[in-house]
């Protein structure tokens, strides 16, 4: 039996082939890149920590806090090769995220969403992880190199199982689960041997119809692969980790750590429906234009504790009864009664709202459960037990949780540890009379009670502490110490302690069960609560910038837009550039010299990207959004040494990636193409990459150094030129020219030459090189690089292509009334009879 008697399940080590000295792996730990766990596992080991709840805000520090999610991963053999299943379940919140879908050779999808979701664990068949036999194994093994792997026979694998975990398992609410899953075999698979897997390392059950069960397909959120996340900084700074330079620093004003987890994982898989992100901006609106809306609702959200957590231990039944279980139970539920008396503030702070998602949230914390549990837990514990900051209050809020009567027993437990908190502090006056030294009474979790004082050492007599104080510890001007009799005293009061904490675990244990059928309703509250405070994080970063809305077209269209990261970073706000892509003109060139911001720019077309379709504002005057399904990008001039890839072929690898990869709905950037290898192979890649990519309708940025690539322009209609300006400015003394950058893109191809020379020549290398450079250049340019020029008959399809291309726009998107678009319609033919070549000028150039 899976569920029900305690006993079952996991309790007999050889339950999961736990035996090293199985001839199948059982539950093997294979932990790569560190020292090895041992192969059997302690039944009573638990990874969730039970307490170490914070309502203080979350930093980027803490959402990349120890990893908390196993996973469970399983492909199809044969003919079902490529066809992926997993399921997943964080140990600090209570849900089951299923996912099936095909995948290519690269297994692209699955390593992109294991790097999302950062496993502390991953779980695989014995038979795809001995001696690596499968190319998703090895993939996943060199891409996760401090993450542990464990592997389960592969019986464990059973689909039928879990279905059966499932139905047994998932709470009434999300049930329409089992029409998304019950033909999908692999996630099934991979639930039942996860599950199985976590009952046994937690050493407890879930409680059956206590946990949320979703499914998360592949089409629903964009994708950004791992390496663009790096690339494009989202979560994490590339020069230093703890650094809050990211785009999740940036939008990161959340007050919940569930806030906080829902922020990054929506930058990591920005959403894909123009409606749903529109119903996010209608939000996050209001709250900019109701500033009583956004403080009354942030000063509540400010108040919860993290939700999710708590839900994940409230549904656990431990398979044994210690006294931390105890604690931990008591503890739990003092924070449920916590989190239940915040519903009606944050009743009251949405009751005004206009927006529909936000009544929505208010309709959802109408429900009547939250008022039920709420009465129920009034009924057995004190009205003004609450949650408190310090160990010691919060240990008294335990002890006196339960209302008195309930329990005789427990009346004279308390009223005894009562007496010896009292003699405690009767005997530490005593001493600091006797000794006439100003001693007071401290606790800490570890020690418990102990005597502290401030005093100077050459007040002591002999500049030491009387000899019946023990473990004395000094900092500064600081003693800490004990005595023989104040550690029998603590003793008693542990022992106090204990039969309290036993008393009270029965009647919350009683409590909890009648309260479970009930505590479904918390999943809406954590998930209100994570969104709203996600929405007043995009709120709160808009007030701190001039963020605008942005709307959803076929055209990518950035008026004055800037770089976010850069403008949290520079004393200055960066300079603001234009964009324009459209179906017909889909793909630019962009050149100029060395550190004239195309590298900036480009990251800032993608990080604005994600801000629009995360439902947040962007940085620019106006902007106008295509929704991309991916995000790819190509940055970067480093080798692996890890891989043993050098810098070109790296490069190699990341645009193979994207050709294979891209479709027709993507945004694709790259930053340098073909730099690793000789000059005329480089350009001949870097050619090729463009005519395949060109042909696909994907949004496309391509900067480069080659400007050969500037021609293609000639031949293909939907490839547009665009140029960084700089400036030459001479020196004061007259005889040295400096190159002064303006970051303004400009259109058309640069006009710069030997930039990389000028360079040079700031870096001070020695003028008898760059004189040796500049002639050896001239020389090359003179004799290989031919200029192609446009024939008319070229520019002539180019002018019609383009005329062409603004019609069928103008005709999808124009607002324009009649009068205003007969006279850009006129401006369209001026400008198209002012592209064509006059009909005698193919005559005079020949």
């Amino acid at each position: 039996s899976y569920f029900g008697d305690k006993s079952s399940c996991v309790e007999n080590t050889s339950a999961l082939n736990l035996t090293s000295s199985s001839p199948v792996r059982g539950l093997n730990s294979v932990c790569l890149g560190k020292t090895p766990r041992s192969s059997s596992r302690s039944a009573g080991r638990s990874h969730t920590p039970l307490m170490g709840y914070s309502v203080t805000s979350s930093s980027a520090a803490s959402a990349h806090a120890a990893a908390s999610v196993i996973v469970a991963v399983v492909e199809g053999r044969g003919l079902a090769r490529g066809e992926v299943g997993m399921a997943s379940i964080d140990l600090k919140n209570p849900e089951v995220m299923l996912s099936q879908f095909a995948d290519n050779t690269t297994y692209a999808k699955v390593i992109t969403k294991l790097k999302i979701l950062t496993p502390l664990e991953i779980i695989m068949s014995n038979t795809a992880c001995d001696a690596g036999n499968t190319k998703l194994f090895s993939l996943i093994a060199e891409h996760f190199k401090n993450v542990s792997f464990t592997t389960v026979q592969r019986k464990y694998f059973n689909e039928t199982k879990g279905l059966e975990y499932i139905e047994q398992l998932c709470a009434s609410e999300f049930s329409t689960i089992f029409m998304e899953v019950q033909s999908k075999y692999y996630c099934l698979a991979a639930a039942a041997a996860l599950l199985k897997y976590v009952e046994f390392i937690q050493n407890s059950v879930y409680a059956p119809k206590s946990l949320k069960v979703r499914f998360q397909g592949s089409e629903k959120t964009a994708m950004i692969d791992s390496a663009s996340a790096q690339n494009l900084e989202l979560v994490i700074n590339n020069r230093d980790s703890r650094n809050s330079h990211t785009l999740f620093g940036v939008l990161n004003y959340t007050k919940t750590p569930g806030g906080s987890r829902r922020l990054r994982s929506n930058i990591l898989e920005p959403l894909v429906d123009a409606e749903t992100i529109n119903t996010r901006l209608d939000c996050v609106q209001e709250l900019l234009q109701d500033e009583e809306l956004f403080f009354s609702l942030q000063a509540v959200i400010s108040k919860f504790l993290d939700t999710e957590q708590l839900l994940s231990v409230l549904v656990q039944i431990p398979k044994q009864d210690t006294v931390r279980t105890a604690e931990s139970k008591i503890t739990n539920l003092i924070y449920l009664k916590h989190t239940l008396e915040l519903v009606e503030p944050l009743k009251a702070a949405l009751r005004s709202c206009n927006t529909p998602l936000l009544k929505a949230y208010y309709s959802s914390l109408e429900d009547i459960r939250f008022g039920i549990i709420l009465e129920k837990i009034t009924t057995v514990i004190n009205d003004d037990t609450r949650y408190t900051k310090g160990c010691l209050s919060m240990r008294t809020q335990k002890c006196y949780a339960v209302k008195p009567n309930i329990n005789e027993f427990l009346d004279i437990a308390r009223k005894t540890y009562t007496e010896i908190v009292d003699d405690i502090a009767g005997m530490i006056t005593q001493l600091a009379e006797k000794y006439n030294l100003p001693m007071k009474t401290s606790f800490s979790s570890a020690r418990g009670f102990f005597i502290q004082m401030n005093v100077d050492s050459s007040t002591l007599p002999n500049g030491q502490l009387p000899s019946e104080f023990t473990k004395i510890t000094r900092m500064k001007n600081t003693y800490s110490f004990t005595s023989a009799d104040l550690i029998k005293m603590n003793e008693r009061c542990q022992e106090s302690l204990r039969e309290i904490y036993h008393m009270t675990y029965l009647i919350v244990c009683k409590l909890l069960n009648e309260i479970y059928e009930h505590i479904h309703c918390l999943y809406k509250l954590s998930d209100t609560v994570s969104m709203l405070d996600m929405l007043l994080s995009f709120a709160h970063a808009c007030t701190l910038s001039d963020y605008v809305r942005p709307e959803f077209t076929d055209t990518l269209a950035i008026k004055q837009g800037w770089h976010p990261i850069l403008e949290k970073i520079a004393v200055e706000k960066p300079v603001s550039n234009n964009t324009y892509l459209t179906q017909g003109n889909n793909f630019v060139i962009i050149t100029g010299p060395n550190m004239s911001g195309k590298s900036t720019y480009l990251k800032q077309i993608a990080l604005c990207q994600i801000m629009a379709q995360i439902g947040s504002y962007v940085p620019a005057e106006y902007c106008s959004f295509r929704i991309a399904e991916q995000i790819f990008t190509r940055i970067g001039m480093d080798d692996d040494i890890e891989t043993n890839a050098s810098t070109f072929m790296k490069e190699m690898k990341e645009i193979t990636y994207i050709i294979q990869n891209a479709n027709d709905k993507s945004l694709i950037i790259i930053d340098e193409l073909g730099r690793g290898t000789s000059a005329e192979e480089g350009i001949g890649i870097c050619y090729a990459a463009c005519e395949y990519l060109l042909n696909l309708k994907a949004f496309t940025l391509f900067a480069t150094h080659f400007l050969e690539l500037c021609h293609i322009d000639a031949l293909y209609p939907n490839v547009e030129n665009y140029h960084f300006e700089v400036q030459h400015v001479r020196s004061s003394a007259g005889n040295k020219e400096k190159i002064a950058y303006t970051y303004t893109l400009s259109k058309g191809c640069t006009e710069e030459k030997n930039y990389g020379i000028k360079a040079a020549e700031v870096s001070s290398l020695p003028s008898s090189i760059i004189l040796d450079a500049k002639e050896i250049t001239n020389h090359i340019a003179n004799q290989i690089l031919q200029r192609q020029k446009s024939t008319p008959e070229m520019m002539k399809q180019r002018a019609v292509y383009h005329l062409a291309m603004r019609l069928v726009q103008t005709a999808r998107n124009s607002r324009l009334d009649p009068d205003s678009l007969r006279i850009y319609l006129k401006g369209l033919k001026k400008k198209y009879e002012a592209s064509c070549p006059a009909p005698g000028q193919n005559d005079e150039q020949q």
